[in-house]
């Protein structure tokens, strides 16, 4: 680790990042705003780029800065939590990193069996589109949305999704919506992460094309599903992300129930040394059983 920058220059620079000012980040670390210009200074000399962009109106990353951020600031918060472990004599931590919409729609809902089930398991749960880095110690569990390809991690699948047009009760009668081709006259709302976009869907079900263009895009399906219940349009989303809309009644599938898309989106990610954890193979096992009760 002969490459590895003193802790100190990483904790200045990541402070001046988060709180974009020198003056801010001198306040937190507990040092004169000198002290931390000198440390980011340092960094910058041994890595040999700028980090930061100066100017009247403040300070912002780099380019360089912004990718150097991103990979060193998951592995200062993993130090920070296993130090936080370490103190208050925490022996069973979980660190479980899982894509937006399932973790709000699906996990949550589901955690207060976990740790009734795990009561000695300390469950970390975080949520970002983008996938941990596992070589940083960011996450023992990742659970991933999109198609399948990360070589040398294990993939466990979770379940098969329904993936359909959803739609208000009030939109649909507004729009006597029953035949796929009154699609084309009335708002879809896209949602751009979706492994199954309205082109595929129109592609399977319809001999018409898709529109191209749309009246309001997101790109978390929680949004576009709380959009849909508003009455802004269609949405072509998972029936299991969807299935507390669908069970108060707040959306209905605008067509019958075979006129949907199946797919296997959401998949447990994990590299092997990480299955002989107990706390791992808990949750794995917990994770699945929920799955199938789905």
């Amino acid at each position: 680790m002969a490459s590895l920058p003193p802790l100190a220059n990483l904790l200045a620079f990541e402070a001046v990042a988060r709180r974009r000012s020198f003056a801010l980040a001198a306040a937190e670390l507990h040092l004169t705003a000198s002290a931390i210009s000198h440390q980011v200074a340092r960094l910058e000399a041994q890595l040999a780029v700028r980090l930061f962009e100066r100017s009247a109106h403040g300070v912002r990353l780099s380019v360089a800065g912004e990718r150097y951020m991103a990979r060193i600031g998951g592995a200062l918060d993993a130090i920070s939590a296993a130090t936080d472990d370490m103190r208050q004599g925490v022996s069973n931590s979980l660190y479980v990193h899982c894509a937006p919409s399932l973790a709000g729609l699906w996990l949550m809902p589901r955690l207060r069996a976990f740790a009734q089930a795990c009561p000695d398991i300390a469950l970390n749960l975080s949520a970002a589109h983008t996938h941990s880095d596992f070589a940083l110690g960011q996450a023992d569990i990742d659970i991933r949305y999109g198609v399948p390809n990360w070589p040398g991690l294990v993939v466990e699948p979770l379940f098969e999704e329904r993936i359909l047009p959803l739609a208000s009760p009030a939109f649909i009668r507004e729009h006597r919506l029953k035949r796929i081709d009154q699609l084309l006259d009335v708002p879809l709302i896209q949602s751009n992460v979706s492994v199954v976009q309205w082109s595929d869907w129109f592609r399977e079900f319809s001999d018409k094309r898709a529109p191209e263009r749309f009246t309001v895009r997101f790109d978390r399906a929680q949004m576009s599903l709380d959009a849909a219940t508003q009455g802004l349009g269609v949405a072509l989303e998972s029936a299991t992300m969807a299935g507390k809309h669908l069970l108060e009644g707040k959306l209905r599938p605008a067509f019958s129930a075979d006129k949907a898309v199946r797919v296997k989106a959401h998949f447990a990610v994990y590299p092997a040394r990480h299955a002989k954890r107990p706390p791992v193979e808990a949750f794995l096992a917990w994770l699945h059983g929920e799955a199938a009760r789905r």
